[in-house]
């Protein structure tokens, strides 16, 4: 048999948030741990690049990690003329910037 056992969370902020349920009768004692993870929501984000051509400009574009671990994010760039790192990490409460460089090879 199952029971069902509803819960209703409400977060505030993005973070990580846990609690403990504990279920108790006369003959038997249930811990349960739960942990929710809450990311904001999705933004997008616009960057307008200028530059002489055959030189270089770098962005910084921060990333704040609010969870509960660690993150190792892989990153895909695409378009003619733009590099940057294909992995970065992000520790733990912690913000890291991921440089984005646009190096155009002709005017455009």
């Amino acid at each position: 048999d199952a029971v069902e056992l509803p819960i209703k969370f409400i977060p505030q902020y993005a973070g990580c948030y846990r609690c403990q349920i504990h279920l108790k009768s006369s003959c038997d004692v249930r811990v349960y741990e739960i942990g929710c993870v809450v990311n904001t929501d999705h933004a997008e984000a616009e960057f307008e690049f200028l530059t002489p051509a055959y030189q270089a400009v770098i962005q910084d574009i921060p990333i704040s990690n609010v969870s509960c671990q660690g993150w190792e994010l892989e990153a895909i760039l695409e378009g003619e003329g733009f590099y940057g790192p294909p992995v970065i990490n992000v520790g733990l409460g912690e913000t890291a910037l991921y440089p984005v460089m646009f190096k155009p090879i002709a005017e455009c």
